[in-house]
């Protein structure tokens, strides 16, 4: 009787450790496919979002002020500008001795796309009431979508990978490095025919509060124990923007 007890428990303990090995593993799956959906959703609500900053007509952000400009210039769609300027800046990566994600080359192929398409279905507003709607949708979508995408962890955005690539070059700290980099951009493109408003002013104060919140929404973290968990707080070393 013994013996059968001592191999019925074994059996039972080594088909506890399948389980809970079969069960950490989808678990790790299910992670994935969230991570997947989130990038990928943020990425394609970005586009969105920077599309309803241009229908607004009252600001754009700082780096879609550039890229408007030289689509006015070029008669390229914005969407394909920043599509361009953002493999061109991840060319830039290279000597900074940067490393791409999945989420740094879906940044380049996704926003674009999803931002001509929204560009094609929204149509300009009329009246200064409905360009405001916009104008807030807009800001507070973008938000939302960098959560969203950050959160992914798929690597960051190739704007952002020059920001940190210059701070670790330089030294000089991510805000300054950041605060030049986004100064220049604007006045390039506002010197080329790029859209800058209240729009513009009320992005930079609110994107950073906006991307924080949701961050702590979309967040989270891998479990030891293959557990799902959601953060409380923001993400260590995030970037606020893709």
């Amino acid at each position: 009787m013994a013996l059968v007890g001592l191999s019925v428990q074994a059996t039972w303990c080594h088909a506890s450790v399948h389980y809970h090995h079969r069960g950490h593993h989808m678990s790790t799956q299910r992670r994935l496919g969230r991570r997947l959906i989130q990038l990928y959703a943020g990425l394609a609500l970005y586009g969105a979002s920077s599309a309803l900053l241009v229908r607004s007509g009252l600001g754009l952000e700082p780096w879609n002020v550039l890229h408007q400009g030289i689509a006015e210039r070029t008669g390229l769609s914005i969407g394909v500008v920043l599509t361009l300027v953002g493999a061109a800046v991840l060319l830039a990566w290279i000597p900074l001795r940067q490393r791409p994600g999945l989420g740094t080359i879906s940044n380049v192929l996704v926003i674009g796309m999803a931002m001509d398409a929204t560009l094609a279905l929204a149509p300009d507003a009329h009246g200064l009431a409905p360009r405001i709607a916009l104008m807030v949708a807009g800001i507070v979508l973008n938000g939302a979508a960098t959560g969203l995408y950050i959160a992914a962890r798929f690597g960051p955005g190739p704007r952002d990978g020059l920001m940190t690539g210059l701070h670790q070059l330089t030294g000089v700290s991510i805000r300054l490095v950041r605060t030049g980099i986004e100064l220049t951009v604007v006045a390039t493109g506002f010197a080329l025919g790029g859209t800058v408003g209240v729009g513009t002013l009320l992005y930079a104060v609110s994107i950073g509060p906006l991307a924080q919140l949701f961050l702590r929404v979309f967040a989270v973290l891998p479990a030891s124990d293959g557990s799902t968990v959601v953060a409380t707080g923001q993400p260590r070393g995030a970037i606020l923007r893709p």
